[in-house]
């Protein structure tokens, strides 16, 4: 089955704690096959076999303080 990836905006995270923060909440939701923040561009990337949900992304980033700034372009 082929995988779908894709990557969102993140703003606010300052340090590998926040990376740490937003990786934990996005794995918890056991939706994706990986998870993937990035602090220097501020981007979180996810990989899934099933259709990825933007709101429950954006649920899960704002849950944990983060502001969510919607899909990237690449």
């Amino acid at each position: 089955m082929p995988t779908i990836t894709e990557s969102f905006r993140v703003s606010g995270m300052t340090c590998e704690h926040c990376v740490a923060s937003v990786t934990q909440e996005l794995t918890e939701l056991e939706t994706f096959d990986s998870v993937r923040v990035t602090l220097e561009e501020g981007l979180v990337t996810v990989t899934s076999a099933q259709p990825i949900d933007e709101e429950m992304i954006r649920q899960a980033i704002e849950a944990v303080g983060y502001d969510f700034g919607g899909r990237t372009n690449s």
